[in-house]
């Protein structure tokens, strides 16, 4: 057996993944199907797991591609996962896929956003919501969650801005939660820090969606985001979707964000914008 230097290593990195997840040794032990005294004894340094192991033990810990890779060095072995810039040719599939998608889900905004939501794809939905904004703003790269938070951003015009600020500042919690990604940490110590704008109240005679027959809106059924266009409320609830079992890191953080007419009022506009 080798023995690594108490703190440093797989095995406590292991260990706070494991405790991380709340799942005993004896749980996880089941799951990997080895032994709760061999996962002790990765833990604490006393043996030195396989690459196997350490993978197998990550899949069951659900960590994070780039993470695996980082459990992998402090074992001695080398990353198994490449971590490839988008703008290599050989991630042209994959941005004309996601282009693909994006195009074919207007006149409704999609979004494409990498693992500190820096903007990779949008469509034109996206930019109908972004009209008016400071050039500051949207001098690439683009930022969703300074875009979405800042005050001179889309937060005057988010009528729900309180609950929304509070969910996404919870879904930007659970990420760090995830993963220790220290880029990550500093953009939501920014975001959370923007001053809060009163929410904005709306004019005498403005429309919710298209007209003044829709104005009432059925129950939501997931938290909407309700935010002003051109005179107009409209409101979306989003869907986030990311790739399954990817092989790459620069592929397991990007996600897509999809926003969905939350009522018929808000479809009946946007499909109005299309030429």
């Amino acid at each position: 057996m080798t023995t690594v230097a108490s703190g440093t290593g797989a095995g406590p990195l292991l260990r706070g993944w494991r405790e991380r997840r709340r799942i005993s040794q004896l749980e996880l032990a089941l799951r990997a199907d080895s032994s709760a005294r061999h996962i002790s004894f990765i833990e604490t340094g006393r043996s030195r797991p396989s690459e196997e192991m350490i993978l197998r033990l990550a899949e069951h810990l659900d960590v994070p591609v780039r993470e695996r890779n980082a459990l992998l060095l402090a074992a001695g072995y080398a990353p198994r996962y490449a971590e490839t810039s988008l703008a290599d040719p050989s991630m042209g599939p994959l941005r004309e896929g996601m282009e693909r998608l994006l195009q074919g889900y207007e006149p409704y905004p999609a979004i494409v956003v990498d693992g500190t939501y820096t903007v990779v794809a949008a469509n034109r939905g996206i930019a109908t919501l972004l009209e008016g904004l400071p050039e500051h703003l949207l001098t690439p790269p683009l930022n969703a969650m300074r875009i979405t938070l800042h005050p001179e951003g889309l937060s005057p015009r988010i009528r729900n801005l309180r609950e929304w600020r509070g969910h996404l500042l919870a879904q930007m919690e659970r990420q760090i939660a995830l993963a220790r990604s220290e880029p990550l940490r500093e953009l939501y110590d920014e975001v959370a820090a923007y001053p809060l704008p009163e929410s904005p109240e709306s004019p005498k005679g403005t429309e919710t969606g298209a007209g003044p027959e829709d104005r009432e809106h059925p129950p939501y059924f997931a938290l909407p985001l309700q935010i002003e266009h051109d005179g107009r409320v409209l409101s979306f609830v989003s869907s986030i979707s990311t790739f399954n079992t990817p092989m790459d890191v620069t592929v397991a953080e990007l996600a897509i964000e999809t926003f969905l007419p939350a009522d018929p009022a808000t479809a009946k506009y946007l499909q109005s914008l299309t030429p």
